[in-house]
């Protein structure tokens, strides 16, 4: 399970300033156990969304947005209002943001920041990955995630030590910021590249002494 909380409303709006018009996705996998990202609180940053004077085109919540397949398919009857939205904010954990910004050629925002939970996650048959860093940068890189895509985990730019669209400390994985690069310009959203990522601070990587305190604590850590 990947645990998400939602990002404060203002943050929320930031990304949206330009954007009048939103598509709300929800996720009833970790999102809805988390009480981020089912269909009540889909239904509530609707309200709190039209009530800051944005146009909802539409809503849905998906069983598991980390299911690509699953995506495309639940979306396809949608496609009217998921495009006639200018952006789409997703509320769920890193993974399903990702996997969404894969399958709909528009503007995905996250409306979650993932916690760190501890251990390690199940696997999946997809290529993205979270590290549950508790700051979702994917607004920033058109879905997908620097600290993962990248080999170094740089938040503002390549290192320019790609060669042939390969990185340099993994030759076997594509640059990381080339991929980002080309999706934020598919989406017409490059502008976003001159805005300045702060410096991350890695201690919300770490699990909270609330959660260490939990009943969630002592499963991720059960032998």
């Amino acid at each position: 399970m990947l645990r998400s909380e939602e990002k404060p409303f203002e943050e929320i709006l930031g990304y949206l300033e330009d954007q009048d018009r939103v598509f709300i996705l929800g996720c009833a996998g970790c999102a809805q156990s988390s009480q981020t990202g089912g269909m009540p609180e889909v239904l509530v940053m609707k309200e709190r969304l039209e009530g800051a004077g944005k146009t909802v085109t539409g809503h849905s919540v998906i069983d598991f947005l980390c299911q690509k397949a699953l995506v495309a398919s639940r979306l396809q009857p949608l496609e009217g209002k998921v495009m006639g939205a200018d952006s789409l904010l997703v509320l769920t954990c890193g993974v399903g943001v990702q996997s969404v910004a894969a399958m709909v050629k528009k503007p995905v925002y996250p409306g979650c920041n993932t916690v760190n939970l501890g251990g390690s996650r199940g696997e999946w048959q997809g290529s993205e990955r979270c590290m549950e860093c508790g700051d979702c940068l994917l607004y920033y890189t058109g879905g997908i995630c620097p600290l993962t895509a990248c080999s170094k985990s740089l938040r503002n730019g390549a290192c320019g030590g790609a060669s042939d669209g390969k990185c340099e400390v993994s030759p076997e994985k594509p640059c990381g910021w080339e991929l980002i690069y080309a999706r934020l310009k598919e989406i017409g959203r490059l502008d976003v590249l001159k805005k300045f990522v702060p410096p991350k601070t890695w201690n919300t990587m770490r699990p909270r002494p609330e959660i260490l305190s939990t009943s969630l604590w002592a499963l991720e850590q059960r032998d």
